[in-house]
């Protein structure tokens, strides 16, 4: 894979590697938020078994950044997706290109570096170019559980970025907020975007949309929405730059 200045992305390729990404999941996703410790301070599922994992490392190969990605041949394979655990993506089962589900994204705490984003983004790019990806799609999470923390920013989704009906993925999980049917308020601008995570702003300012649901997962202590973003429907000037931000 590609670097960016200071930051290199590379897919895992050993045990350690992946078991340095479980640990710096755990850091981002257990401990920052005072969760109880997962057993050996690795945060782990079983589908970390399917997937690919990438490591974004710094000059001193440091763990910076990961995630973890699942290609699929086309959405007849959609039901294997950590996706489909939690949403019915039935609409998305006739999707006929190459799909790739992307997840665990998280950057080490305290780290604050634009370009760490721009390397994950330029990694993921290169392997959606190389294979003919149609779509990327995954879960994008809101840290706590309470949806009026970000009630402007679920307004801000149902106003201008719910998936377009054919896709729409339905309610499967038992704990949900129904943000598109419950809020009618109109979003304060300001506010929103200061509460939108920032993989889903990058999602959504490349054309991405959303399901009009929030799935309340109580294990990771997060609110999140299915997103989907059409590799086709990519502005061509925000196309250029992702091909252009890593060396």
């Amino acid at each position: 894979m590609r670097s960016r200045e200071r930051f290199r992305a590379r897919l895992a390729t050993t045990d350690d590697d992946l078991r340095r990404a479980q640990a710096l999941r755990h850091l981002a996703f257990v401990t920052a938020r005072s969760l109880p410790a997962r057993p050996g301070g690795l945060e782990t599922d079983a589908f970390d078994a399917i997937c690919r994992h990438v490591l974004v490392e710094d000059a001193s190969a440091d763990l910076a950044a990961t995630f973890r990605f699942l290609p699929l041949t086309s959405g007849a394979e959609i039901g294997r997706s950590y996706s489909a655990s939690y949403y019915d993506l039935a609409a998305l089962a006739s999707y006929d290109r190459p799909m790739v589900e992307m997840g665990r994204f998280c950057i080490r705490p305290g780290l604050h570096a634009p370009d760490v984003l721009r390397c994950a983004w330029g990694a993921m790019t290169d392997f959606v170019d190389r294979e003919g990806v149609g779509m990327l799609f995954g879960c994008s999470s809101f840290e706590g559980t309470d949806w009026a923390d970000y009630a402007d920013a679920f307004a801000m989704l149902r106003e201008r970025h719910l998936a377009p009906k054919r896709w729409l993925p339905r309610i499967k999980a038992p704990d949900v907020f129904r943000f598109a049917a419950r809020l009618r308020r109109s979003p304060d601008r300001v506010r929103a975007l200061k509460t939108m995570p920032p993989l889903l702003r990058s999602y959504l300012g490349m054309g991405g949309w959303v399901s009009d649901h929030a799935v309340v997962d109580r294990d990771l202590g997060t609110l999140h929405v299915f997103t989907g973003l059409e590799i086709g429907r990519i502005p061509a000037a925000r196309a250029r730059l992702l091909r252009a931000s890593v060396a």
